[in-house]
C-alpha cells in the first residue's frame, strides 16, 4: 500500500512543521515533559502568590479520614479549590460549613494530578459579623429541627442541690461572683471544672467538662453534682462563639444532670442557652436560681412550723369542745349505778337469811349425832383392825419356801446352759473347726473348699492347711473280713 507524498518537504524551512520532531543545534525552546512543566508552574505560582488573603463563600466542605479538610471558595464569577491540612484544621475557631463567607489566608499552589491550582489555607476566619450571624442562624435552625431546643426536654432544677458543678474559667471574676452569691444565699459544696471560655480549644474543653460531670459515678471519690452551671462573662459575639459551637450545644443537651446556662450578660444569647434546662441572665443570677436564700428558707420553715402548731392546737381545741358538748349529754355515773347498787343490797339481804338457816340446821344435826360418839366404840374398832393386821403378817416358812423354789429354777437353767455350751463337747475329745474368719465349718465339702482351717481343742488352738480341693480323696482300705467258717462249723460268738 503506497502513502501519498507529503505536500511539503521535511526541512526547517517549512513553517508548519514537519512530520518528525527535530531539535536543531542552538534551539532555545527544548521540549518539556508534563511533569517538568507542572513543576515550573508550581514554583512560579508559589513564588508569585506565596501569601494571599482570599474572600469567598465556602462550598463543598468535606473532611477526609486523614483529618484534612477540602473545600472550595467561590464568588459570583469564579471558583478556587482549597485544602486545610489536619494541623491547621484543629486550630480553627469555628466549624466550616457550606454557604459561610470567610476570609482564607494561605498560599496558592498547583495540583499536577488534575492540572488545576488551589489555595493551601493556613488560617480561616468568618468574613464579618454578618456572615457570623448567618452561620449562627443556620446552625440554630438545624439543631432546632433535631429537637435539641424543645421545651419538653427541659428538666426541673433540684430545690436544694447538695453539690453544684461549675464549668468556667478558674481565674475570672465569674467564679468569684458565683461563690460569693452562693455563700450569701445558701452555702453549698461547689466543684469547679476549669476550662477556657474563649479562643482556640475552648469549645472542646467546655463540652468535655459537661460530659465529664455526667460521667461521674454516684458515690465515687468525686461527688456527682446535682446541678451544673455553665458560666462566662459578657463579650462580643466573637468572644462568646465557643458556646455556639455544635459540640458544646450537644453536650449540654445530652447532659444527664440539669444545666443552667449563664453565658454573657442579659442581652447576650448563645445556642447553649437554648439547649440548657434554664437560662440565667448573668452568672450571679445563675447562683441565685440554683439555691434558695437560707434565711428566707429558715423563716419559711419556722412559719410552717408555727402554722402547724396553730393548726394542731385549733384541732385539739375543737375536739375538746366537741367532747365537752357530748359529755354533757351523758348521764352521771352515779345515776347509772344506782339501780345495780340497790339490786346488790337486796341480793345480799336475801343471801344472808339462807346461810343463817343452813347453819342452824347443821348445828342441830351435830348436836344430835354428837351424843352417839363414845370412846369405847373407837377403841373396839382399833382392836379389830390390829387383829386383822396380825393375821396378815408374813411367816418365815413361806418366805423360805419361795426362795427354795426360785433356787431350783436357777439350777435347772444353769444345767441347760452347760448342756448348750458349744465348747462343752471339747472336754470329751471333740474338735471345733472354723475358718480363719471365725466362721464355723460344719461339713466335709466346706472343709475341702477352705485352704486354711483352725481346730480348737479343749487345751488350745491348732491352725492347719487342707489339701488341694481338686485332688481325689483317698479313703482307707476296708479291713478284710474274716473268712467264713467251714461248713458245719458253728461260730463261737
Amino acid at each position: 500500500m503506497a502513502f501519498p507524498s507529503a505536500p511539503y518537504d521535511d526541512d526547517d524551512s517549512n513553517p508548519s512543521g514537519g512530520l518528525l520532531a527535530r531539535e536543531s543545534a542552538g534551539d532555545n525552546a527544548p521540549a518539556l515533559s508534563i511533569s517538568e512543566i507542572s513543576a515550573l508552574l508550581k514554583r512560579t505560582v508559589e513564588d508569585r502568590f506565596g501569601f494571599v488573603r482570599v474572600r469567598g463563600e465556602l462550598s463543598g466542605v468535606k473532611r477526609a479520614a486523614s483529618g484534612h479538610l477540602y473545600c472550595a471558595l467561590k464568588d459570583e464569577g469564579a471558583r478556587l479549590d482549597g485544602v486545610i491540612w489536619r494541623g491547621n484544621v484543629q486550630r480553627l475557631n469555628f466549624r466550616p460549613e457550606d454557604g459561610v463567607e470567610v476570609i482564607a489566608t494561605g498560599k496558592l499552589t498547583t495540583y499536577p494530578g488534575r492540572s488545576n491550582y488551589q489555595i493551601v489555607i493556613d488560617r480561616m476566619e468568618i468574613a464579618g459579623e454578618g456572615a457570623l450571624l448567618a452561620l449562627l442562624a443556620r446552625l440554630k435552625a438545624r439543631l432546632e429541627a433535631e429537637g435539641l431546643f424543645d421545651p419538653a426536654r427541659k428538666r426541673a432544677l433540684p430545690f436544694l442541690p447538695r453539690v453544684i458543678g461549675v464549668v468556667t474559667s478558674p481565674t475570672g471574676a465569674v467564679i468569684r461572683d458565683i461563690l460569693h452569691r452562693l455563700n450569701d444565699r445558701f452555702p453549698s459544696r461547689v466543684i469547679v471544672w476549669p476550662v477556657l471560655v474563649q479562643g482556640q480549644g475552648a469549645a472542646a474543653q467546655v463540652a468535655q467538662a459537661v460530659r465529664g460531670f455526667s460521667a461521674l459515678p454516684a458515690g465515687g471519690a468525686i461527688p456527682r453534682p446535682d446541678l451544673v452551671i455553665v458560666a462566662r462573662g459578657g463579650g462580643s459575639i466573637e468572644d462568646l462563639w465557643s458556646f455556639n459551637e455544635e459540640d458544646v450545644v450537644r453536650a449540654v443537651a445530652e447532659s444527664t444532670i440539669p444545666v443552667i446556662s449563664a453565658v454573657g450578660h442579659e442581652t447576650d444569647t448563645t445556642l447553649c442557652d437554648f439547649a440548657a434546662d434554664l437560662r440565667a441572665p448573668t452568672p450571679t443570677a445563675a447562683a441565685e436560681l440554683a439555691v434558695p436564700v437560707h434565711a428566707e428558707l429558715a423563716a419559711f420553715v419556722a412559719d410552717l412550723n408555727a402554722r402547724q402548731r396553730r393548726a394542731s392546737g385549733r384541732m385539739l381545741a375543737q375536739a375538746k369542745e366537741r367532747l365537752d358538748a357530748r359529755s354533757q349529754r351523758l348521764p352521771q355515773p352515779q345515776a347509772l349505778l344506782q339501780g345495780q347498787a340497790q339490786r346488790l343490797d337486796d341480793l345480799g339481804d336475801r343471801l344472808r337469811l339462807p346461810l343463817q338457816h343452813r347453819t342452824q340446821i347443821a348445828a342441830a344435826l351435830l348436836s344430835r349425832h354428837a351424843g352417839a360418839l363414845r370412846p369405847a366404840l373407837l377403841t373396839a374398832r382399833v382392836e379389830r383392825a390390829r387383829e386383822r393386821l396380825a393375821a396378815h403378817r408374813l411367816r418365815p416358812e413361806a418366805v423360805l419356801q419361795r426362795i427354795e423354789h426360785a433356787r431350783g429354777k436357777v439350777v435347772a437353767l444353769d444345767r441347760l446352759r452347760r448342756s448348750l455350751d458349744p465348747e462343752a463337747p471339747l472336754q470329751r475329745g471333740y474338735v471345733l473347726v472354723t475358718d480363719r474368719a471365725g466362721a464355723l465349718v460344719k461339713d466335709r465339702h466346706s472343709a475341702q473348699e477352705t485352704r486354711e482351717l483352725t481346730l480348737k481343742f479343749a487345751d488350745g488352738v491348732l491352725d492347719v492347711t487342707t489339701a488341694d480341693a481338686t485332688a481325689p480323696v483317698r479313703r482307707p482300705a476296708p479291713k478284710p473280713r474274716p473268712a467264713a467258717p467251714p461248713a458245719g462249723q458253728q461260730e463261737l460268738f
